[in-house]
């Protein structure tokens, strides 16, 4: 196949590699190992190229878990799922860097949606369905060419009505890049967490990302705020290849009475129109059927917005140990503890 492999990629070659992949998104970016790189993990990136075209890109961060160490590639590998020949010749690299690294399993997501893989290639590279995700695997995304009367139309009643309220109650939105703001989302963020039950981001994982995307001008925070100046929502957007991520999302008490959240998600989707993003992701969602998913009251607002899902293929495992059944016993047990 006359396929060559490299890992010494400086950051330009890299980024002008993705732009040839229409699913190339921000958890395979340059930026995105750069991140991981700053919280002490190891970054493997994988370049093929064949006939001096690129034909695959993965961005390999090597997860140093109590449970066992493994590769995780987040949003990729990038490649023609199509291509089998492609597709076993990554994957046995893959399992090379994974070996060099003594992983006992590679776990990968790719950007792709579940029904355009073949389920019998996934047979041949010997996938298991992860016991865990890796990152949102069904998602909740807006066609930006649509104009806003359009986006405005196609929400539900109630989405539109809270858009309109919020103006009417004087709700304020803001667009920063002001990094020492981080702070105050990750104080508000443990409230949240605390009320709802669950383990938040760090200090350290919110500022080093915010700080990593900030260098290409590819990260901002929006903030809704009553007429007194009081924090009512945040979001925490990413900026990459046309699209807008809602990665993460705050609320304060005072919102449950007003509809800031509303107002700072408008914000968000207009900045987006702004930097000519061309979809806003709303990023992860719960099955409609799951009512019981903890994640069950933000999807209902998310969906408000209307827009389309989106099913990536489920997080996949290559078990290359024993020890990696313990391993899915382990998060499989916690999966179904946690409600995910």
């Amino acid at each position: 196949m006359n396929i060559t492999f490299s890992t010494d990629i400086e950051k330009e070659t890299w980024e002008s590699a993705m732009s040839a992949f229409p699913e190339a998104n921000f958890l395979q970016s340059y930026n995105w190992g750069l991140f991981q790189e700053s919280l002490g993990k190891r970054v493997v990136r994988l370049m093929a190229t064949r006939k001096d075209r690129v034909i695959a890109l993965a961005s390999c961060v090597i997860e140093d878990a109590k449970r066992g160490r493994y590769v995780a590639l987040a949003g990729g590998p990038l490649l023609d799922w199509s291509d089998t020949a492609v597709v076993r010749a990554v994957i046995d690299q893959l399992k090379e860097i994974a070996h060099s690294h003594d992983c006992i399993f590679i776990r990968f997501r790719p950007q792709e949606i579940e029904s355009n893989i073949n389920g019998d290639l996934l047979t041949t590279i010997k996938t298991v369905i992860a016991p865990m995700h890796v990152t949102a695997d069904l998602t909740l995304q807006l066609d930006l060419h649509k104009s806003d009367d359009e986006l405005l139309k196609d929400m539900r009643k109630n989405t539109r009505s809270a858009i309109r309220k919020a103006e009417r109650e004087g709700i304020t939105t803001e667009v920063t890049q002001d990094i020492n703001q981080i702070q105050q989302f990750f104080e508000e963020q443990k409230a949240v967490a605390e009320r709802q039950g669950f383990i938040p981001f760090s200090y350290e994982f919110l500022q080093r990302q915010f700080e990593v995307f900030l260098q290409d001008n590819q990260v901002a925070l929006v903030h809704a705020y009553t007429q007194e100046r009081e924090l009512l929502a945040s979001a925490f957007v990413l900026f990459y290849n046309g699209e807008a991520v809602y990665h993460y999302g705050i609320s304060t008490e005072l919102n449950h009475r007003l509809p800031g959240s509303y107002a700072c998600q408008w914000r968000a989707i207009a900045e987006a129109k702004t930097r000519g993003c061309t979809r806003y992701n709303f990023w992860g969602i719960a099955p409609k059927e799951e009512h019981e998913h903890r994640f069950a009251g933000v999807s209902l607002f998310k969906r408000g917005f209307g827009g389309f899902e989106v099913p990536y293929l489920e997080a996949q495992d290559i078990p290359l140990k024993r020890q990696y059944w313990v391993v899915y016993l382990f998060e499989y047990m916690r999966r179904k503890l946690r409600r995910l």
